[in-house]
């Protein structure tokens, strides 16, 4: 008899042809299962920690976005984040199709949930008994500052466009400026992904090699989606599930006004903030955000079964993208 708390890896096929891989721990029948969303430029590898912590509590599925890690390609009209909500949708349909689920969402995965609550909000409720929205926003991205000065973002933003459009196009330049392993690249990763933990190297050389795995044309394809995005209404969705909102103070992705705008519209929500964490918070304070989210399972499933923890996970650096992987 197979091993129920063994890795198992498949794939889901999504509206328009695209295969998602997906990777299980723990018994197919277990009486919760939690699904986890991983953010831009990142993979379902980023929630090592969290399934590693959270595997008593059930069975854990995660996959890799359209585009990014093990999944397949995308075309760029099918990279938006309706389009990440209708994958998730078939994710739940094929790998969940039973049973009471939590709903993790990282940044761009975060997106992906609330895109769901916009076009199945019906879910929210009996079937997602709760939902976590980490470093994650609702909209108002093209209004970061990303820690620079007004001018400079003011000027930026002006240029975002037409800067997509060349990641998508003529991307070679990019590719070798970002060069991974470099000081730059080692610095924007440090920059972005992390506040003032003291992260062990091998943990920025995950994220590192996450974000120089995905290919500027992926990137470019996405940007679009993400500064559009504006989904505060349909957060109504979640008014009634136990919801928790955790970001750190020092996010300069998607920072904690976002977070306090979706509390605003979800007063039952918890707003937890990490001080000093930055946009991974789910690697620079991975024990910390996994409690959190093992205190939201315990509200909404307050007497829930366990299941022993006998699964080791490591953590995985990916591999270079496939050449010619288009947005």
């Amino acid at each position: 008899m197979a091993d129920a708390h063994a890795t198992r890896e498949t794939t889901v096929t999504a509206s328009d042809g695209v295969r998602l891989h997906v990777t299980e721990v723990g018994p197919p029948g277990a009486a919760l299962t939690l699904v986890f969303v991983h953010g831009f430029c990142m993979t379902a590898d980023a929630w090592h920690f969290q399934r590693r912590d959270l595997a008593d509590l059930g069975r854990t599925v995660c996959y890799d976005q359209r585009a990014h890690g093990r999944s397949d390609p995308s075309d760029a009209e099918h990279c938006t984040i309706a389009q990440l909500a209708d994958d998730l949708h078939r994710v739940l349909d094929d790998r969940v199709p039973t049973g009471p689920v939590v709903l993790i969402g990282h940044s761009m995965g975060g997106m992906t949930v609330l895109g769901l609550a916009e076009t199945h909000p019906e879910l929210f409720g009996d079937r997602i008994i709760a939902v976590a929205l980490l470093s994650t926003s609702a909209g108002e991205l093209t209004r970061l500052a990303f820690g620079l000065p007004a001018a400079v973002t003011a000027a930026a933003r002006r240029v975002l466009p037409g800067v997509a459009v060349g990641m998508r196009h003529a991307p070679s330049l990019l590719e070798r400026i970002r060069w991974r392993g470099s000081g730059v690249s080692r610095a924007l990763t440090r920059r972005v992904g992390f506040g003032s933990t003291q992260v062990p190297e091998p943990v920025v050389d995950a994220l590192e090699e996450m974000i120089a795995s995905t290919p500027i044309p992926v990137v470019g394809a996405f940007l679009p989606t993400l500064l559009d995005h504006d989904r505060l209404a349909a957060a109504a969705a979640l008014r009634d599930v136990p919801t928790l909102l955790l970001v750190g103070d020092a996010d300069v992705m998607t920072p904690l006004e976002h977070s306090r705008t979706l509390a605003k519209a979800l007063p039952k929500a918890e707003l937890w903030v990490e001080k000093g964490a930055g946009h991974a918070v789910i690697l620079e304070r991975p024990h910390k955000v996994s409690a959190r989210i093992r205190e939201l399972v315990a509200r909404a499933r307050p007497a829930r079964r366990t299941f022993p923890h006998r699964t080791k996970l490591t953590l995985r650096i990916p591999k270079a993208a496939r050449a010619g992987k288009r947005a």
